[in-house]
């Protein structure tokens, strides 16, 4: 995208300024002047260092760790744009904390991802702009435009490339992690025409599963186990050891968010997984930075979409 494109503004908060840089290159524009910082007691400061009155203005702002903190800063610098006469705002959130939370599983439980698109709506967001919610149905949450990207596409793009021999040859499997995933890896699959594998597993409690079964012929063959996220990562690298005992010759893993929480870290280094592609949805800090993780920007379609969103022009084609 050459020249900048008129009328378009980008700010980032503190969550990911690299990915907000790189959105901002490819659209050929400056970052927006703008700072995040607190108060002595730990409230949240904004200050807008330059006018955004009547401009079409985009915030980006994954909710990641420390997540409370950074939606705090995202809705007062949304609320800082609306008072400043933006003229559309769009929140940014390549990675939507709290979309987990989508459901009551038990009595009493809170719908805390409705409560944020509530928050997001209230701060003064005009539309939304995200990838690959935890639940697709969170879109509905809202009561604004939110236009959900998905990262199957680069995920495709680039396992295409590595695997192109073994794609040929039949010797790679597209493995479902667990039975929520099936949608997700069978796009996988079928893009680049190759057999799915599914892991049935239990769950005792949070954060804590055991491999129960594997449907699909993995012996003898490559696996690429296809997620969402990446949490404390126990279910990817149990899945991992259980392809790795019936058979699989190399196991590799892909995830569009890399939370990386707890001893996910410790996990992934000690685990059978050869490389974990992960999309830089969220900031990985130097000391999440394994030699087997392999970061792809998503800043190419996420500034693609802020450029035919501004031009009102569809997104849907993004998808394939």
């Amino acid at each position: 995208m050459n020249g900048g494109t008129c009328g378009i503004k980008i700010f980032t908060c503190n969550a990911h300024p690299v990915l907000a840089k790189s959105i901002a290159k490819e659209l050929g524009l400056p970052l927006g002047d703008s700072e995040v910082g607190s108060f002595s007691d730990g409230e949240i400061s904004v200050r807008i260092n330059e006018t955004v009155r009547g401009e079409d203005v985009y915030i980006i702002q994954p909710t990641s760790q420390p997540g409370n903190d950074h939606l705090m800063e995202l809705l007062i610098m949304i609320d800082a744009m609306r008072r400043a006469s933006a003229g559309r705002i769009t929140a940014v959130i390549p990675y939507y904390g709290y979309a987990r939370q989508d459901r009551k599983t038990r009595a009493r439980d809170p719908i805390s991802a409705k409560l944020v698109a509530d928050l997001l709506q209230t701060a003064g967001a005009d539309r939304g702009l995200t990838m690959d919610l935890h639940c697709s149905q969170i879109q509905g949450f809202f009561d604004i435009p939110v236009d959900h990207l998905v990262g199957i596409p680069l995920l495709t793009k680039y396992y295409g490339e590595k695997l192109k021999e073994d794609i040929i040859n039949e010797n790679v499997v597209a493995v479902s992690p667990d039975l929520g995933s099936v949608g997700r890896t069978r796009a996988f699959a079928e893009k680049l025409e190759m057999p799915l594998a599914i892991i049935d597993k239990r769950r005792p409690r949070a954060n804590v599963s055991e491999v129960m079964n594997i449907i699909g012929e993995i012996e003898g063959k490559k696996v690429v186990l296809v997620d969402d996220m990446i949490d404390t990562a126990g279910t990817i690298c149990n899945a991992a050891q259980a392809l790795k005992e019936r058979g699989a010759t190399e196991v590799l893993a892909c995830c569009t968010h890399p939370v990386l929480s707890g001893p996910a870290i410790s996990r992934i280094d000690e685990s059978v997984i050869s490389e974990l592609v992960v999309l830089d949805t969220i900031n990985l800090p130097p000391e999440k930075q394994l030699s087997k993780i392999k970061q792809i920007s998503v800043a190419p379609i996420f500034a693609n979409a802020i450029e035919r969103i501004h031009t009102d022009k569809p997104v849907s084609y993004l998808f394939e």
